[in-house]
């Protein structure tokens, strides 16, 4: 196992579990790794030595020094995602990959099959890792970021979905079209028979039977509608649920299952945001607070903005990772009242963006979101919508995207406890 963290943890559970011999390296093993490689008795590798198989973790470069040496030497390199499908071939997976949306379409495709009385589970880029839903799982939905989809050789997925492809992670992919081979290697062992989903006017080489989809109709692949557009939450995106449906149609017909539509209007209907992503977390009288803080990329961004209820206050900062600005100043147009500054990297992300703005600071993470949520809900004339799509990244406050829209959760919860008060 080359790099621990998440998905290696997950790793080194599966092989334990199995009884197979594994052992670690990673530079800077965290104490929760240590610990676990000491409880499953495992012990640190030799990067030196030949190996059969390196089951290599996601944040590792695909090009790592040690790992070109370690396939110089013979031996295999995979990720935790083709080690699932060798280990368990007879379990069927959908993967999920895309610049965005991916993580709501997986659980989306999860929990329609659920309601149609498919055990599934969720896991792989998103909690818990997939190895940790293998053996609990009659079918497994796997969102797949690039990093994962380097390392997939001979993967054959019976269905897959792209929900889109635009621009993201160039400081590991270096191009564009680096990053869109990585992405298109859902399909690269799809054979006659499985099933591809892509966005309406996407073309892809593959194998698979393609169907496409638009976040203009909730439509099964006969054209039958489940669900009109306008009845979806206001938190689950279109573009997700119609290609999730298919998705899930895809997997109900080769599973022999019934394809029940007024279950999977009403799984739809009920369908839950993931956390922190495009979620209403409080609401102060007419004003709206939503965290959407993982919205670092330019499409996951500029969709926030079409999606919101104007006005909005728009808080903007975190650590800039240099995204096209470009798309996300004409869908602000009209629409953003005031950007909302925070972070180390915010008001140089407010003036490029070249809107009305406020910088906000505190002491810490948590200060700076109560501030920046206060400014928010001020600019506002008691109508509208607070967004948390933060185009830059948490690592100036935060730990993560999830410990930042927690922050934002709990400064928007505050303000609406006081409201409350105050009436």
């Amino acid at each position: 196992m080359y790099g621990l963290g998440r998905s290696g943890r997950g790793v080194a559970r599966f092989l334990a579990a199995e009884g197979m011999r594994a052992q670690w390296h990673d530079a800077r093993p965290s104490a929760e790794d240590l610990a676990l490689m000491d409880e499953l008795h495992f012990g640190r590798g030799n990067v030196g030595g030949p190996y059969r198989t390196v089951v290599a973790a996601p944040g590792v470069p695909i090009d790592h020094p040690d790992l070109l040496a370690l396939q110089a030497r013979g031996a295999e390199l995979i990720g935790e995602v083709v080690l699932a499908a060798r280990l368990r071939p007879g379990l069927p997976i959908v993967g999920v990959t895309g610049t965005a949306g991916k993580g709501g379409t997986t659980v989306l495709i999860a929990s329609m099959l659920r309601a149609c009385g498919v055990r599934a589970r969720e896991g792989g880029n998103i909690d818990p890792p997939l190895l940790d839903v293998v053996d609990s799982a009659e079918v497994a939905v796997a969102e797949l970021s690039s990093f994962q989809l380097e390392r997939v050789p001979g993967l054959r997925l019976p269905v897959a979905v792209i929900t889109n492809l635009g621009v993201d992670h160039l400081d590991r992919h270096r191009t564009v079209d680096a990053y869109h081979a990585a992405k298109l290697n859902i399909t690269a062992g799809q054979r006659e028979g499985d099933v591809l989903i892509v966005p309406d006017g996407l073309e892809v080489t593959t194998r698979a039977g393609v169907l496409a989809f638009s976040p203009a109709r909730l439509v099964l692949s006969s054209g039958e509608e489940v669900l009109p557009a306008a009845e979806l939450p206001d938190s689950i995106h279109p573009a997700n649920a119609a290609a999730a449906l298919l998705a899930a149609e895809a997997m109900l017909l080769r599973l022999g299952r019934p394809i029940q539509v007024a279950v999977l209007a009403a799984a739809l209907r009920v369908a839950q945001p993931q956390r922190g992503r495009f979620e209403t977390v409080a609401q102060v009288g007419g004003v709206r607070f939503i965290d959407d803080s993982i919205a670092t990329r330019t499409i996951a961004v500029q969709a926030a903005l079409e999606r919101a209820t104007p006005p909005m206050a728009w808080l903007v900062g975190g650590r800039d990772k240099g995204a096209d600005l470009a798309p996300l100043r004409q869908a602000a147009q009209g629409r953003v009242k005031t950007v909302i500054a925070f972070g180390e990297d915010g008001e140089k992300l407010a003036r490029e963006l070249g809107l009305p703005f406020v910088a906000v600071s505190g002491t810490d993470g948590d200060a700076t979101m109560r501030a920046a949520a206060r400014a928010g809900l001020e600019a506002l004339a008691g109508e509208g919508t607070v967004l948390l799509a933060p185009v830059g990244t948490s690592f100036d406050q935060f730990r993560d995207y999830a410990q930042r829209g927690d922050s934002f959760r709990r400064a928007a919860l505050a303000l609406a406890h006081a409201a409350e008060v105050q009436a």
